[in-house]
């Protein structure tokens, strides 16, 4: 298989944190992804973007989970 970005075939099974944005809220989901090591490009299957349409669509009615807090952003606002 051939990266259809950079045309690289170093493609490999990778864990990668997957963003699910919930508003202002980010969920990281850890999966396993087939990923370009060339230029970082990400290749979902079926079972994967399932996954996270179901997160997502169950994160909208239930809430974010709470099982871990990793950190905190900020916005800063710079003068002009």
């Amino acid at each position: 298989m051939k990266c259809v970005i950079c045309r690289g075939d170093d493609i490999v099974k990778k864990m990668v944190d997957e963003e699910i944005r919930i508003g202002n809220d980010i969920v990281l989901v850890s999966m396993e992804l087939l990923v370009c090591n060339g230029c970082g490009e990400r290749y979902y299957d079926q079972r994967a973007m399932k996954k996270i349409e179901d997160l997502r669509a169950a994160m909208k009615v239930e809430g974010l989970p709470t099982q871990a807090v990793v950190g905190k952003v900020y916005r800063a606002y710079a003068a002009s």
